[in-house]
């Protein structure tokens, strides 16, 4: 059981029989009467978000929640298909469900899933991922117009930023929680 002074960034409460992730909280403690706890929360299992306000008194369940090792295996379409590695049981998880994780998944990869009773509901990344890159536009010397950096597209489709010495076919390690560069891994 959590009390509202538990509250902060991360933390996965129950309300209502569903399990919800806080994505941004705010303390305040007014002149008169009690500390206020303001959050903003995602449902893990539909996504919708809500900013709600919670005084100190205010408690909240611990949801039943376990990870299990899991190896990404394909998607069709809208479907991110996993497999248990202790059993070989396999599931999908929508794209809605995955989010920005999308970005960062590559054929075979490790992930922890994480379940709500027996129903799988969020993946956990490793903090960073080396992916390739599939295209990177030449940077043209002499521009400075704004900063030393360039598109590059990887090989899951996602576009980020980087130093203008990565090309086409370098591997970089990208950090999954802020979605930036990170540096080029020597293969």
């Amino acid at each position: 059981m959590f009390t509202a002074s538990d509250l902060r960034k991360g933390l996965k409460i129950q309300i209502d029989g569903d399990p919800f992730i806080i994505t941004d909280f705010e303390f305040s403690k007014p002149g008169k009467g009690q500390a206020l706890y303001r959050c903003k929360m995602r449902n893990m299992i539909t996504g919708t978000q809500f900013t709600n306000t919670y005084r100190s008194n205010d408690k909240f369940e611990k949801p039943d929640l376990e990870e299990r090792k899991m190896q990404f295996l394909y998607n069709q379409e809208n479907e991110y298909h996993f497999m248990d590695t202790a059993n070989y049981e396999q599931l999908f998880l929508t794209r809605e469900q995955l989010g920005d994780n999308i970005n960062y998944l590559v054929d075979n990869m490790e992930v922890e899933v994480l379940f709500f009773g027996s129903r799988p509901i969020d993946v956990s990344l490793p903090i960073f991922v080396n992916l390739l890159v599939t295209r990177a536009d030449p940077w043209a010397r002499g521009d400075t117009s704004g900063s030393d950096t360039k598109p590059v597209v990887v090989e899951t489709g996602y576009q980020l930023q980087v130093p203008p010495f990565v090309e086409e076919g370098d591997r970089i390690q990208i950090d999954t929680r802020t979605g930036e560069y990170v540096t080029r891994v020597k293969e």
